[in-house]
Parts: C-alpha cells; structure tokens; sequence
C-alpha cells in the first residue's frame, strides 16, 4: 500500500543544512498498521508527511497504492490525497465551528451534495461516540473527544491510508487506550492501512504489526512487532526499551560463580506453561531468575525472563527448553 524508495530530505537555514531523512526505505502492506518510532528530531514526522506530500522529498520516491505521490501535479495531488486520511498530535479543529461542521468540512471541501455530507457526518459521529457532541464546540470537548472528532474528520472521504503523527502524545494513559482500541477496531473493521509515528514503545507494542526505529533520519532497526521487541538489535531500540514498560533489568552481579545466564522468550500458549519448572524437574538444574515479565504484543501473550542456570546439567536444561519452543539466548 505505501513504499518509500530512497527517501531524502534536508532542511537549509542560516544555520546550515540538516538531513532530517537520510535514504529512507521502507514497505506498509496493505491493511498494515506499522509504527514509526524514535526520539524527538529523528525524523518521524517529516516521514509521514512525505507519504501524502506535505513534505516534498528531496530525493526518492514515495508511492501509495499504484501511484507515484511524488510524481503528481497539483491538482493529481489533490485527488490522490483523497485516500490519505491524517490526524495530529494537536487535534488541528476549526474552534469557530461546531463538532459536526469539522467532521464536514473535508467533504464540504470536495463538493459532495449536502444530504451526502449530513448522511455521512451523522454516520461518522455515531460510529465513534460523538453524535451528542454534534452541536458542541471543540473547546467543549475533552482531548480524547478532540482526537475522536480529528478522527472522523479523517475519515470523511473514506480514506484507505490513515497516517497518525503523534495522536496520542497529547492524552492521559487512560485516554490513549481508549483511542488505540479505537484505531485497532478501525483497521480490523474497515481494513484501513495505518502509519503511526510516535516516540511511545507502549503504543507500538499495543496496535502496530510491524515497527521501524529511526535516529538521525536513518532506519537503524525494522521488522515484526513481536521481534523487534522481545529481540532488539539496535542499542537505540535497546534504550528506548529500558526507559519504557518493556524494558529489561537485571543484577548480573548476583549470578554465583560459573553460573550461566539465559534469557527465555516465551510465546502464545506456551507463557502460561511452567516449561522452566519441568525442565529443572526433568535434568536437575537448578536456577535463579534475576528478571521477567508477562504482557502482550498486539494481542498476543509473550513472556520473558532472565535466569541463571547455577548448578547441573544447564546444556540439557537449555536443549529441552529450546525442544519445547522456548527461545533461549546467552546473555
């Protein structure tokens, strides 16, 4: 659904010249929702503005479906855009027009018939909660109900791409949920394809399917949601990891003597299997664990811990596990 081949941008100021995308190349399947994330000033949001042109890149091309958005004239540009739904950190509401009057305003814009526009308005604000706020004005609002309404704004045109910069940084925990169920029901039940950039680990781990990491305008680590979690590569990753919920820690100085330390990843069913306890049972290893966690990555149940195999037959121990489905890394 959206490619980006070799995508270049800089910025030029008295100052000097800053490269805020650096041959950037990525791939969003269709019906995808895949997560952008990195610190402030790695580049995420000048990404997603290129995917509908907000930003023109300097080098590179970006295509969406089988269109070359980097190649359209202007009013092409306008058309293709159509398809391209976006919602903002900031909400970006009209503030002298009411809840309903926002969600028409972009099919005011493309001319539709006004029984289309109050049909399709009325839809859209019972589909996400909205439909007594209708009348309302968006200073009247709380944040989620602002998001919501940048939401099915939109929406409007029945868009097959929704690109989200930053939607959730601007909410309370309990409100960012609220929205990211709301965005993960909209892709399973209209099959939207999502791009959404964020500085977040927790919002990634909620909804995306696949993830990719960028610091200083280049793509340092990219793959599966669950991999790139549970099996960090990039130290930028590893960091970011740490500082969120998710993040590892463990004493490596309580390990004894010759011990070995291992960290077990478990998946799906398997996480709430005492596989560790019938393992030592079955080989006599004994074993301390230093860390772990239980959670879930986009739904699905994952475990992971870090233990020391102290004494006994560890290499047998870490062949059963691996036998039973276990990931078992030396750490």
């Amino acid at each position: 659904m959206i490619r980006l081949e070799e995508v270049t941008k800089r910025y030029r100021s008295a100052a000097g010249e800053r490269v805020a995308l650096d041959a950037v190349s990525l791939t969003v399947a269709k019906g995808q929702v895949f997560g952008v994330v990195g610190r402030s000033g790695a580049g995420k949001s000048t990404l997603i503005r290129t995917i509908n042109r907000l930003e023109t890149p300097d080098a590179g091309k970006v295509f969406v479906g089988d269109r070359e958005i980097t190649a359209l004239k202007p009013a092409d540009l306008r058309a293709a855009r159509r398809r391209i739904g976006m919602i903002f950190q900031h909400f970006n509401l009209l503030n002298a027009r009411t809840i309903a009057q926002n969600v028409a305003f972009p099919l005011r814009l493309e001319g539709r018939p006004d029984a289309e526009i109050a049909r399709r308005t009325a839809e859209l604000l019972d589909q996400l909660g909205l439909s007594e706020h209708a009348n309302k004005f968006p200073a009247q609002l709380s944040g989620g109900q602002k998001q919501r309404v940048g939401i099915a704004r939109a929406l409007a045109c029945g868009p097959e791409v929704l690109l989200c910069d930053e939607a959730t940084s601007a909410l309370d925990p309990e409100t960012t949920d609220e929205i990211l169920s709301l965005l993960d029901g909209l892709n399973r039940d209209l099959g939207l394809t999502i791009v959404l950039i964020t500085h977040q680990m927790e919002v990634v781990r909620r909804v995306c399917d696949r993830v990719a990491v960028l610091k200083d305008g280049r793509v340092v680590e990219e793959g599966a949601t669950a991999d790139v979690f549970l099996h960090p590569q990039s130290p930028v990753t590893r960091a970011m990891l740490a500082e969120g919920e998710g993040g590892e820690t463990h004493d490596a100085s309580a390990v004894p003597a010759g011990g070995r330390l291992a960290r077990l990843t478990f998946r799906g069913a398997a996480t709430y299997e005492p596989e560790l306890s019938r393992v030592a049972r079955a080989t006599g290893v004994d074993y301390s664990i230093l860390s772990g966690r239980i959670s879930r990555i986009r739904g699905e149940p994952y475990g992971q811990m870090v233990v020391a195999f102290t004494s006994g037959e560890a290499d047998a121990a870490i062949a059963q596990l691996t036998a039973h489905g276990v990931m078992v890394e030396a750490v």
